[in-house]
């Protein structure tokens, strides 16, 4: 150790008795005292082993106050999704269409909006205000969410390729389109990029026969999957949704 860290060390030693001493001949609140105290401390605390208060150092040392800490943290999260999951079903519930639907998958949840609510035949380009104004809805409801929780938009189609006057050659460009469509549309409502994937699938993941007029309707869709990376929150969304069907 250097000799003048040493004589730096005697030079506080003389200090905090210079202060105790007029401590002891003022009048000072039990705060005023704490705060002057701890900060003299948070100063001494720069020479290796100096001064810390007492409390800090078992704060940081006690496992179980960071443990208690992190089920505390947990708790919120999970509350807060839980409000969240049912704003959503309220959302859905409110916009009096029945062809949007919301059910529950293995790592959250699943909200299915219609092609024809959002986009005209064969286009990926959002077309109505009540089309965006949904997504805005939705938007500010994801952006609350904890952040552990993603959102995957996924484009589907019938099995139907898109006329020749269409923009897009394909159903796999399509459905692609339309779900980067849905992800510029909640980014603009404040939601994260880092927290929002697109995909399409074009016609291989249908829902429904293609066969039929009705069948091909629930095929073209755009599915907005929410999903949980905390185990905890998982079973919280899945309770939520289960709850509320009952």
């Amino acid at each position: 150790m250097p000799e003048w860290l040493a004589a730096f060390g005697d030079l506080m030693s003389l200090l905090l008795c210079f202060f105790v001493l007029l401590l002891s001949m003022a009048t000072m609140d039990a705060k005023k005292m704490e705060a002057a105290v701890g900060s003299l401390a948070g100063a001494l605390s720069v020479l290796e082993g100096g001064a810390r208060p007492e409390n800090q150092i078992e704060k940081e040392t006690d496992p179980e106050n960071t443990r208690a800490k992190k089920i505390s943290k947990q708790k919120g999260s999970q509350s807060e999704l839980n409000m969240n999951v049912k704003k959503i079903n309220e959302l859905l519930a409110a916009s009096g269409a029945p062809e949007i639907t919301m059910e529950e998958s293995e790592d959250g949840f699943i909200v299915r909006l219609p092609a024809a609510m959002l986009f005209d035949k064969d286009s990926a380009e959002i077309s109505g205000e009540d089309a965006k104004l949904f997504l805005k809805r939705i938007g500010m409801i994801v952006a609350k969410m904890p952040n552990d929780v993603k959102a995957d938009i996924i484009g589907h189609t019938d099995n139907i390729e898109p006329s020749k006057d269409s923009a897009y050659k394909n159903n796999w460009q399509l459905s692609t389109a339309r779900a980067l469509s849905v992800v510029e549309e909640l980014i603009n409502d404040g939601v994260p990029q880092n927290r929002i994937i697109a995909s399409g699938k074009a016609s291989f993941d249908p829902i429904a026969s293609n066969s039929t007029e009705d069948g091909r309707a629930k095929n073209n869709r755009v599915e907005i999957h929410f999903i949980s990376l905390e185990p905890k929150n998982k079973e919280a969304t899945k309770k939520s949704i289960l709850d509320m069907r009952n």
